[in-house]
């Protein structure tokens, strides 16, 4: 089963129409085992318009016990659904094509909705997604993950929620709980204007599994250079 990599990010359904970023991904998770990996990401990414956002990503890893080496370029793509603001829940959608260094793995699919909800300062985010391998040299099950957060808009500059990751196996027969992937803690989020467009965008959070099959901590960052 697929885990969430120590560098995995919410992803929102808001597209900022015309923004250019350049974006910087890091985490680190250790094991109840003492082994620990890391892994990075850096991309580019365009507010095509009102309702498609893309970015194209290098990656990079380290499995526990092994060298750090180039992993795979991933392409991003998320389509905003509903106007911002208008009903309840505004919906989007993620469609996300990999190409891992090792061939055989063929095209990695992630794909499903990202949700996000406001309730006075506080703002809710939960996104299903499914991932799947095409083109593989062996067959890979079709995997059901999830990603949630919620947090407290305190200032533009310092917001503090929660936020938490998840792999629950296969979408359509989940895998016992003791093998699921589940990993929760505190985060932290803000953007710092500078002139014109400019900004940088950022959030951090240290993630606690909940079981043996996840990692027993993560520490994770992202930041965002916008213009």
């Amino acid at each position: 089963m697929a885990h969430a990599g120590p560098n995995e990010y919410v992803l929102s359904p808001i597209v900022e129409q015309g923004e250019k970023e350049i974006d910087f991904t890091l985490g680190f998770d250790k094991h109840k085992d003492q082994s620990s990996g890391y892994a990075t990401s850096l991309g580019f990414g365009l507010g095509v318009n009102a309702w498609w956002a893309t970015e194209i990503s290098a990656k990079w890893k380290r499995e526990p016990g092994q060298s750090s080496s180039f992993d795979a370029v991933e392409w991003e793509n998320r389509f905003q659904l509903t106007e911002t603001g208008k009903y309840p829940v505004d919906v989007g959608f993620l469609l996300e094509v990999e190409r891992p260094k090792d061939r055989s793995e063929g095209y990695e699919l992630t794909y499903g909705p990202l949700l996000q909800a406001e309730w006075g300062a506080i703002q809710g985010n939960l996104n299903l997604l499914l991932q799947k391998h095409v083109r593989a040299s062996e067959p890979f099950e079709t995997e059901l993950h999830y990603q949630v957060q919620l947090k407290y808009r305190a200032s533009e500059q310092f917001e503090w929620g929660v936020q938490g990751f998840g792999s629950l196996g296969r979408w359509n027969k989940w895998a016992p709980s003791s093998e699921q992937e589940h990993k929760f803690g505190p985060a932290i989020f803000g953007k710092i204007r500078l002139s014109g467009k400019q900004a940088i965008k950022y959030n951090a959070a240290i993630l606690f599994g909940t079981n043996d099959a996840s990692p027993r901590t993560t520490l994770r960052l992202q930041t965002e250079y916008e213009f």
